[in-house]
């Protein structure tokens, strides 16, 4: 199995092709094709090349799917014997990305993603059920 180690966001994260991450957020739109050019390591079925820091000519593709929020995390500040008190709330950004390919040096493509379209699955399952029933 094949993955590279990105790194973005002052994070690194392992990843593989058609892996779903949340990263810190990206201002670009939903759907967009992200290319990751700090790549620090490259696992390749037979090979494994380290970068130092990074493998120069290594790219990761990735497609926007949604900017979230993270849940609520309370910030509480309490004085003792002064009646202060103060609450907050804040909830973190992250940009939500499916991993496509994995590109070595010269555009050589490691790992690809199969992207199935929707429609596609929902019509074969509903031949499916008309066949069963038919039956």
């Amino acid at each position: 199995m094949s993955f590279a180690i990105i790194e973005t966001g002052g994070k690194q994260y392992k990843v593989s092709a058609s892996k779903i991450l949340e990263i810190e957020k990206l201002n670009i739109k939903v759907g967009e094709t992200i290319k990751f050019n700090n790549v620090l390591l490259l696992n390749d079925d037979k090979t494994t090349e380290v970068g130092s820091p990074k493998v120069e000519g290594a790219t990761v593709e990735a497609k926007l799917l949604d900017n979230v929020k993270d849940r609520t995390v309370l910030v509480f500040h309490k004085r003792r014997r002064k009646h202060s008190r103060k609450k907050n709330g804040h909830r973190q950004r992250h940009s939500k990305i499916q991993i496509v390919k994995i590109l070595a040096k010269g555009g050589k493509v490691i790992d690809e993603a199969k992207l199935v379209e929707k429609k596609k699955v929902v019509k074969e399952h509903k031949k499916v059920v008309k066949k069963d029933l038919n039956k």
